[in-house]
């Protein structure tokens, strides 16, 4: 053999794996490579003992003979031992007939040697297959450390290699997917239809550029998961440009979409957040403009009200006027009394937005105290009888005898009572029937109190009593019921047209009229407020040409 000079800061740590049957032939190429200075861990000579020995003691090469005595050769050893091992392997051989080298260079071996052996040519194989793996080593380390999963096909679109994170990915193994169809491995769906979607590896190999999955694409995993991937195909060329298959990077978009959507969440809420606290700041403002404002106003009306009493008392101390001039007399006290109509129809209008104020504040005085209903309610309504005959209408009162005290604010439910019976008299036609009903419920109800000591509110189980009002021939659609309780809703359907008007000469005004047509707009909001102030409940319903209004309140109110 040619003597080469060894490189020893390059080989002393070199270990290699002699396979050869031939006794002498091995202990010949072991003195070769020590000579060169490599370490020699062991000699085999069956493919047998070579894949033990190589598992045992992991050399850096192995020199394989391909004809051993043994039932396997030394390919199918050499093939073993690269796909569990990932040792390089160089054939040392006599055999170099075409059958044998075509079977051999499908185990992608590191390098080809025939014997006999020259230690030089033996020396320039080892050194190329030890840089050759150097380098695969270094680029599958890198591809196994990605994040991101990485497949080859050639172009046949047959895999030939998947990283770890494509194993992932996928469910499958390389060892299972190699050479088998692209379109079993890897199969894409749309997310929003469900079909399938051309394979980027495809596209790329036949339009020759890199194509980038859709934005709403799904890979099934082996076990049938579906799975949100994302990034691209490149077609892979030769040197002299052929396209020789495709690379796929690809990921789990799982993450990111989740992020993606979290922001997006955290966006929305953001932006609510905003809207709330400007939609908090023009509600501030708008309160404390109609605070202000209602005190402002209030304090001319009261003026203007307590002039026009004033001159109407001047007008009535001057007999000469009324003597001397009656028509003019009759004509200047009629309009007076129009003035002092819409006074107070103002005042109301300023008093409501008070109240509704002090309510929303939680600031409003109840004073509690014993009502007897049959005595109350049969008074109220009885000074709802003059309207409702006027408008001929018939107002009933139905309430047992024996009904126990309501413990409760006589002032607010007052108020209640008269908006719902006006709203009542003002939207029943003529002929129509509206009837007033009141029950005691003894069926515990649910009613939060409120707790001076602390700010939680416990909830009692009380009886309550129910009041329902019902006018007949009056439907309000149900679009309108859900608005019903809004402030200055007003209810599209015309009211039972007024027998007569203020503006009629002839009329004269009845100052107990006042609360009952002042027509704020506020009156069924306000009635809302005051019976959840009240811990009450306040419903509407309307079919079959009858509207009820149900309040239910709890026969003591403890506040």
């Amino acid at each position: 053999m040619i003597s080469v000079s060894s490189n020893t800061q390059n080989t002393k740590t070199i270990k290699v794996l002699v396979v050869e049957d031939e006794y002498i032939l091995a202990i010949n190429l072991q003195e070769s490579l020590e000579s060169l200075g490599y370490t020699v861990v062991d000699l085999a000579d069956t493919a047998e003992t070579a894949i033990e020995k190589a598992t045992q003691l992991h050399p850096n090469l192995i020199l394989m003979d391909i004809r051993l005595r043994s039932e396997m050769d030394g390919i199918q050893a050499a093939e073993y031992i690269w796909n569990h091992l990932q040792i390089p392997i160089i054939y040392v051989t006599g055999h170099s007939d075409k059958s044998t080298v075509e079977r051999a260079t499908l185990t992608f071996p590191f390098g080809y040697i025939l014997k006999p052996v020259r230690e030089q040519e033996l020396y320039v194989a080892i050194q190329t297959a030890l840089n050759r793996y150097e380098r695969e080593q270094f680029l599958s380390s890198v591809l196994r450390g990605m994040g991101d999963g990485v497949m080859v096909v050639d172009s046949q679109l047959q895999i030939k290699y998947m990283n770890q994170i494509a194993e992932e990915i996928t469910g499958w193994r390389l060892d299972e997917a190699k050479d088998k169809s692209l379109t079993e491995i890897l199969q894409l769906i749309d997310e929003q239809t469900l079909y399938p979607v051309e394979n980027p590896m495809l596209s790329a190999i036949e339009q020759g550029h890199t194509i980038y999955l859709g934005d709403r694409t799904l890979l099934i995993h082996k076990d049938g998961i579906m799975i949100p991937v994302a990034d691209s195909a490149t077609p892979l060329r030769d040197n002299t440009g052929v396209i020789t298959g495709a690379v796929m990077v690809f990921r789990d978009d799982t993450q990111r979409r989740l992020t993606q959507e979290s922001n997006l969440a955290n966006e929305h809420s953001r932006q609510l957040e905003i809207q709330v606290i400007e939609l908090q700041k023009i509600n501030q403002l708008k309160e404390d403009f109609l605070a202000a404002t209602s005190h402002e106003m209030r304090t001319p009306l009261s003026n203007i009200k307590l002039a026009i009493s004033m001159l109407k008392n001047v007008l009535n101390q001057q007999k000469i006027f009324q003597a001397y001039a009656p028509e003019a007399f009759t004509s200047t006290s009629h309009y007076l009394n129009i003035i002092q109509h819409e006074c107070e129809r103002e005042l109301n209008l300023v008093d409501d937005l008070l109240i509704m104020r002090i309510i929303d504040a939680d600031a409003y005085p109840l004073e509690l105290t014993a009502i007897q209903l049959q005595k109350w309610l049969t008074h109220l309504v009885a000074s709802f009888q003059p309207i409702a005959q006027t408008q001929k209408q018939i107002l009933e009162l139905s309430i047992a005898p024996d009904l126990p005290p309501l413990f409760s604010d006589l002032h607010l439910l007052n108020r209640i009572v008269s908006e719902l019976l006006t709203n009542a008299c003002k939207y029943t036609p003529p002929l129509g029937r509206i009837t007033v009903t009141v029950h005691l419920n003894n069926n515990p109800k649910l009613s939060k109190v409120q707790d001076a000591q602390s700010s939680i509110s416990p909830v009692l189980q009380v009886p309550y009593f129910e009041i329902r009002i019902n006018n007949s021939d009056v439907e309000i659609p149900t679009t309108q019921q859900s608005r019903i309780f809004e402030p200055f809703y007003q209810f599209s359907q015309n009211p039972a047209p007024d027998k007569s008007s203020i503006f009629d000469s002839s009329y004269q005004i009845n100052q107990n009229e006042f609360l009952q047509t002042s027509g704020t707009g506020l009156g069924l909001a306000l009635v809302k407020k005051l019976v959840e102030y009240l811990q009450g409940t306040i419903t509407v319903t309307s079919a079959y040409g009858l509207t009820t209004f149900t309040v239910q309140l709890p026969e003591n109110l403890s506040r």
